[in-house]
């Protein structure tokens, strides 16, 4: 029995005769994205903003209207509330109450209660308490963490190639992140640690798609010298394009079956990583290796020159 190819042999699409478009059309949206984050902001969590989250479960579909009502009425501030993975189950986001943990708790008791009383049949699934130094510190440790991440990614793939490589690298990274947050922004899911993490494993899976490309762009680079680079390009994305699709969506299928089956603590974790490795094999394509060409780079690029083949072999 013959396996199964995703990418017959010998395939030989032209990917870079669609990299102006491709480049205009990720300008727009990454632009876009960052406008609606801008504009709009995002769903910041408690672990970011400090407060408490409630999750509640009813027996059947309620008014979100009433809720918010029958919540305010117990006068604890400003609420929210969300619907949480399917129409009986919602998020409530409360202020932290001045008081320190007593009051916090009463709270949370006065809201149970409530629930209780006006909604028979109601469930409080979770209580969830953060202090606002405590939620300045997860933001600020948070996006220092994703800052750093990129960085030190471009940083060694540069050393590991050529600077051109890691200007891609990079520019490949904040696409991708760009584009997940840009999306949080529109949907107005809840961004909490989870996110995070997702976004820090995006990172991690557009470096090792992006580093996979890359080595075999270097090895043509030095095997066909005398090829334009254009062709280059194409050569080497269709070489890797098999490890590319089959990695990509045996990953997307994993997490499709999370999306419908998983349980809703983790939904958005599951979604930032759906999306980012959507878009992160788009921009391993289409971004990181045109970036090569509008950086200028050639076949004898890396070539030595006859001075240092004189001082002697270089170090790989």
């Amino acid at each position: 029995m013959k396996l199964l190819k995703l990418v017959p042999d010998n395939t030989n699409l032209d990917f870079m005769r669609w990299r102006n478009v491709a480049l205009v059309i990720s300008i727009v949206v990454t632009v876009a994205s960052l406008a609606i984050v801008g504009i709009r902001g995002l769903n910041l969590g408690v672990d970011f903003v400090g407060g408490q989250m409630i999750r509640t479960t009813f027996p059947q579909a309620i008014s979100v209207e009433k809720l918010r009502s029958d919540v305010d009425g117990l006068h604890l501030g400003e609420s929210s509330i969300q619907e949480f993975g399917g129409p009986k189950s919602y998020q409530i986001r409360l202020p932290k109450p001045e008081g320190g943990e007593a009051a916090a708790n009463r709270a949370a008791i006065q809201v149970r209660q409530m629930i209780q009383q006006n909604y028979p049949g109601a469930r409080v699934d979770a209580v969830e308490t953060v202090s606002g130094k405590v939620s300045e510190e997860l933001a600020r440790d948070g996006a220092l963490a994703i800052a750093l991440a990129m960085l030190g990614i471009a940083v060694y793939i540069w050393f590991r190639f050529e600077w051109q490589f890691g200007v891609g690298a990079l520019v490949t990274l904040f696409h991708d992140v760009s584009m997940t947050l840009g999306f949080f922004s529109v949907t107005r899911l809840q961004v909490d640690l989870n996110v995070v993490a997702a976004i820090l494993t995006i990172v991690g899976y557009s470096l090792n798609d992006t580093v996979v490309i890359y080595d075999r762009i270097r090895e043509n680079l030095r095997k066909y010298r005398k090829m334009a680079i254009v062709p280059l390009l194409n050569l080497s994305l269709n070489e890797t394009l098999s490890r590319t699709m089959v990695t990509s969506l045996s990953i997307l299928l994993a997490l499709g079956v999370l999306l419908l089956l998983g349980p809703e603590v983790i939904f958005g974790l599951t979604i930032a990583i759906f999306i980012g490795i959507f878009v992160g094999t788009y921009s391993s394509i289409y971004i990181s290796s045109p970036v090569l060409v509008w950086l200028g780079v050639k076949p004898d690029s890396f070539v030595r020159s006859d001075e240092e083949q004189a001082a002697g072999p270089a170090a790989v």
